[in-house]
């Protein structure tokens, strides 16, 4: 891996070791702050609204600024907040703090996303926006078990000291060996917005909205689900979470290639083998070892949506795909939220701890079909005006993706 990619996804392993970190300390973290667990979790939510916030509004504030520079500035806003998570003494502090380490989180993905497809050059663009992600997936199976076991024996807060460290790593590696990328030429708020609204961009964030609510609808209740169902005990619990970031990690090595050489298809498969493996855990998930190795498989198949729709926002808004590559991580957010919600309205509703995986296969039909319309929209002749037509001339390397 070039080692501009490596600093960007070092940069990704922090961003997604401090978002999954903290589920796995509540307990620690509401007996130090005063407050009930269920209070804790509020902080899951500060930092996802973080994100949300933050990838469109810093996207904004930085279409004109050189993409290196733009990539320090985020990754040590990012540093900032989870610095300030370490040093604050109080609970409504410690949100105040997420919200600020999320702010930054879609917009670093996002532009991260357009420098590593730059990287990577003509035809392996998906696979450079994977190698990126790779940060993302690997988080999983090390961050995150390191970060819970060392925050569980030193304190919650000695956890997120340690993704200071990480996100002070990734700025020194950006700024050694990242190339510096002018913004593009006349490219400018009004116009990132009007790529954004482009159809084939908006139906590619709702694609992802629905696929990825597939995914985190079983994923935010796996640990019960192991448990009630596969009939683990709680200490098994974390080595499935390690399968599942296992798969997330085998997933976006295979994914990119599929990718460079056929985008749309890869999504549509994606996302139908997504929807099977949702249905077929319903079943296995009364097994320990169906259950482990569904979860695995379920990790591959759920991460394989994620770098396809992040290329194909990139293609649709090639003349300014800034903000629609950021708004994609929005969107991912949006999908965690929302899977979340659903998964537990059927838990709530009686339904038991399979539902969620029953819902989550409705919600990947749901969005594989956006994704079937979207790629019939999009034939010869449609959506071709000035700006479609301006984007394929000056990025051809896109065009040839989607």
């Amino acid at each position: 891996m070039p080692l501009a990619l490596l600093a960007l996804a070092v940069g990704a392993f922090a961003i997604g070791t401090t978002e999954f970190v903290i589920m796995g300390l509540l307990p620690e973290v509401a007996t130090d702050l005063g407050v009930p667990v269920p209070t804790a979790g509020y902080l899951i939510s500060a930092y996802a609204l973080g994100v949300v916030v933050g990838a469109p509004l810093l996207t904004a504030l930085s279409t004109r600024l050189p993409r290196k520079t733009v990539l320090l500035v985020f990754m040590g806003l990012f540093l900032a907040g989870n610095l300030a998570t370490v040093l604050a003494p109080s609970f409504g502090s410690v949100f105040a703090s997420r919200v600020l380490a999320g702010l930054p989180h879609g917009a670093y993905l996002g532009v991260g996303s357009l420098v590593a497809a730059h990287i990577a050059g003509p035809g392996r663009r998906a696979t450079g926006v994977s190698r990126m992600f790779l940060g993302l997936t690997v988080a999983n199976i090390v961050g995150v078990p390191a970060g819970t076991f060392l925050g569980q024996a030193m304190g919650w807060r000695a956890a997120f000291l340690v993704v200071v460290g990480i996100a002070l790593l990734a700025m020194a590696g950006i700024a050694a060996f990242v190339p510096r990328q002018p913004s593009p030429p006349g490219t400018g708020l009004r116009h990132e917005v009007r790529e954004l609204g482009r159809s084939q961009v908006v139906l590619g964030l709702v694609t992802a909205v629905f696929g990825f609510a597939g995914v985190f609808a079983v994923y935010s209740y796996v640990s019960p689900m192991m448990t009630e169902l596969a009939g683990m005990s709680a200490s098994g619990v974390p080595v499935v979470l390690a399968l599942f970031g296992t798969g997330m990690t085998l997933g976006s090595l295979v994914i990119g290639p599929l990718a460079d050489r056929a985008l749309r298809p890869t999504i549509y498969g994606a996302l139908a083998s997504l929807a099977v493996v949702l249905v077929v855990f319903t079943v296995t998930v009364h097994n320990p070892w169906t259950a482990a190795v569904t979860v695995l498989v379920l990790g591959a198949v759920g991460f394989g949506v994620a770098t396809p729709l992040q290329v194909l926002v990139m293609n649709k808004a090639a003349q300014a795909p800034t903000m629609a590559a950021t708004s994609n991580h929005s969107a991912f957010n949006l999908a965690n939220a929302a899977g979340a919600w659903l998964g537990g309205v059927g838990i709530g509703a009686g339904l038991g701890y399979s539902s969620p995986a029953a819902i989550g296969a409705v919600l990947a039909v749901v969005g594989l079909g956006i994704a079937v319309v979207a790629g019939l929209l999009d034939r010869p002749g449609r959506e071709r005006g000035p700006s479609a037509r301006a984007s394929e001339a000056e990025a051809p390397e896109y065009s040839t993706l989607s």
